[in-house]
């Protein structure tokens, strides 16, 4: 089993803390670490031969990456995001799922280009820090956070 299969298993039994909410294709979850603050994954519900997009049914390809963007608009307006960037990479779990950042002025600090560049140009080591990990208190509030903006959006 693959990673993300490991954590969509606890939403199932109840014990991922990081589960804010089921959607048709998915399921979203706070990021483990968050120097990025908002950081969120998107999660397909599948794993088995569907590793990328075009192996999905036109209609599942279609609901995913609709959901997969109302949870972006739910966590750019949760977290304050001035812009977001997006992520469906894979090389480390080839599980479909989105990486959603939402982006704020100098958030790499004096890393990239001036400050300026993807996600990545930020050093691994500090952006997986444990010190980047929220507590009980500041988990809570970022999902309930998530949660209303996503309540909302999907209201609509």
């Amino acid at each position: 089993m693959c990673l993300i299969c490991d954590r969509i298993e606890m939403i199932k039994k109840g014990s991922n803390p990081y589960f804010v909410k089921e959607l048709e294709t998915g399921y979203v979850v706070i990021g483990d670490n968050q120097h990025f603050y908002g950081y969120t994954l998107f999660l397909y519900k599948h794993h088995g031969d569907k590793t990328e997009l075009f192996h999905l049914e036109s209609g599942e390809q279609a609901l995913f990456m609709k959901e997969m963007s109302v949870v972006a608009e739910a966590v750019s307006k949760a977290f304050g995001a001035e812009k977001m960037n997006y992520e469906l990479l894979g090389m480390g779990d080839a599980h479909l799922h989105w990486h959603l950042y939402p982006r704020r002025n100098g958030d790499i600090g004096d890393y990239g280009n001036h400050g300026k560049g993807p996600v990545w140009w930020y050093p691994m080591e500090k952006m997986y820090s444990d010190d980047n990990r929220p507590d009980g208190v500041q988990l809570s509030d970022m999902k309930q956070k998530l949660l209303i903006e996503l309540d909302k959006l999907l209201e609509n």
